[in-house]
């Protein structure tokens, strides 16, 4: 059983944003990009099937600018067999939309075939969250969300999700889209062996027009802004000060 993983460069989580002066977006000048943390945990749980014997072949998926290359020998390096790189901007502030990664993923997948997509349930920069549930739909296969668990039986595969009112566990028929959430697993570090052996595996690189497929933005970001600064805290002598001042806030 083929696996695909969709992986997304963004900025690292690590990485203090800034807004660019005008307001038009984030600033992405020398800033450190990486891995989305949740295609990650993805990537990874793709590699712990493979290893386990449930799956043949790992095969990780980029969509977006050349520079995620660096992104996918990533991937590689952690353990995914090979890799294909479509090539949708050549703009780093363009953000590829859900719908339109989801239509190249689906021409992918008809062409490779796969038992399994799984995916991170978001990704950082914009919080669609709808990736997933987008190829679910145009592919017709079932899906499981916001995984925390995830084990294949036979021909279903046995998802836990968290959802607001703890975990639910359900069984769905293969071919599936799993999205995954941050407690799924630990991702690997990639060693040094392994980054070296990365730079010699199968890296394809395609377009959108290669899939038919128009990435023209259906969306217009009218402006951006950092979040207000949060206020000094006061410390209080005692609860019932504490209370008094609550009071004055209107909190209670």
């Amino acid at each position: 059983m083929k696996v695909i993983v969709p992986v997304k460069r963004v900025i690292d989580y690590n990485v203090k944003v800034r807004v660019k002066a005008d307001g038009s977006g984030v600033d992405l000048a020398n800033v450190k990009m990486s891995m989305n943390p949740f295609d990650e945990i993805a990537v990874e749980q793709a590699i712990r099937l493979k290893e386990s014997g449930k799956a043949d072949e790992v095969i990780a998926v980029s969509i977006g600018v050349k520079q995620a290359q660096e992104t996918l020998r990533t991937a590689l390096a952690m353990g995914a067999d090979r890799a294909i790189l479509v090539v949708a901007s050549e703009d780093v502030n363009t953000d590829i939309e859900p719908l339109a990664v989801a239509k190249i993923l689906k021409a992918i997948v008809e062409e490779e075939q796969p038992g399994l997509v799984i995916a991170g349930k978001q990704a950082i920069d914009n919080d669609m969250n709808a990736t997933g549930q987008m190829l679910s739909a145009l592919l017709g296969w079932s899906q499981g969300t916001f995984a925390s668990e995830l084990d294949i039986d036979g021909d279903h595969a046995v998802v836990t999700r968290e959802v607001d009112g703890g975990l639910q566990t359900i069984k769905v028929t293969m071919p599936s889209i799993i999205t995954v959430d941050l407690r799924l697993n630990e991702p690997r570090y990639a060693s040094l062996p392994n980054i070296m052996k990365a730079k010699k595996k199968p890296l394809d690189e395609k377009t959108a027009a290669d899939y038919g497929v128009d990435v023209t933005p259906r969306l217009q970001v009218t402006g951006t802004k950092e979040p207000e600064a949060r206020k000094a805290g006061e410390i209080v002598g005692s609860v019932d000060e504490l209370v008094s001042k609550l009071k004055e806030a209107g909190a209670v």
